[in-house]
């Protein structure tokens, strides 16, 4: 099989040019594949690089050393080598991420928010609206916020925007945060639901989970990673 995710002999050190040029070694060594229908789980106490692996999978953070290659079509991109272009046209049609934080141009409709990655992919207003407002419903959103701006939102409230907007579209690849840490049982549940739907649908989902609950119900199986000795 052609896996969706392909990590090979990854490295990523951080130098800390706030003390005097210091370096923090994160990931050494890393090997990872990860197939379409699969759900792997990011393990390992704090400070292990979960985070860091899973924002290096998005580009946020480029590999010291070794490639991260993402399937896209009939061949793979290789993130360490990608255009700050090729790596918006990824995230655009390819790699969704729900991040433990919503960050949003202010005073935009909730609605708009979850709409928006539908409209980047050429889908119409009125469907894109329409599979929001679906979203939102499903995740228990009043219909009375989907008009105002979710700053103004409860934290659950922002992260079930945030859910939303990740699972607008059905992307090949899905990268997941702690994407329950601040709901209720009720969402918690919901937000299980779309995981498992995602990975039936084929998707390769990477994911963040420190609820154990979540962990074993969605979770084909974990990688573990080892915090980084001095």
């Amino acid at each position: 099989m052609n896996a969706a995710i392909r990590v090979e002999k990854l490295h990523k050190t951080f130098v800390l040019h706030h003390q005097h040029g210091a370096t923090l070694p994160v990931l050494r060594g890393i090997d990872l594949e990860v197939q379409s229908g699969e759900c792997v789980g990011l393990h390992g106490v704090s400070g292990s690089g979960k985070s860091t692996l899973l924002r290096s999978l998005y580009g946020n953070y480029r590999a010291s050393e070794g490639r991260i290659l993402i399937r896209r079509g009939d061949g793979y991109l290789d993130l360490g080598s990608a255009s700050p272009r090729e790596i918006l046209s990824l995230r655009r049609d390819t790699v969704g991420y729900v991040s433990q934080f919503l960050r949003v141009i202010p005073r935009v409709a909730a609605l708009t928010v979850v709409a928006e990655p539908l409209r980047l992919r050429g889908v119409s207003g009125p469907e894109a609206q329409a599979r929001a407002a679906a979203l939102l419903s499903r995740l228990n959103i009043p219909e009375r916020l989907w008009s105002l701006a979710p700053s103004t939102f409860s934290g659950g409230e922002q992260q079930r925007i945030n859910i939303a907007r990740g699972f607008a579209v059905e992307y090949p690849v899905m990268l997941l945060d702690e994407p329950t840490a601040a709901l209720d049982a009720a969402n918690r549940a919901v937000v299980v639901d779309l995981i498992k739907a995602t990975v039936a649908r084929g998707a390769a989902v990477v994911g963040i989970f420190h609820d154990a609950e979540v962990r074993e119900a969605v979770c084909d199986r974990l990688f573990e990673l080892a915090r980084e000795m001095p």
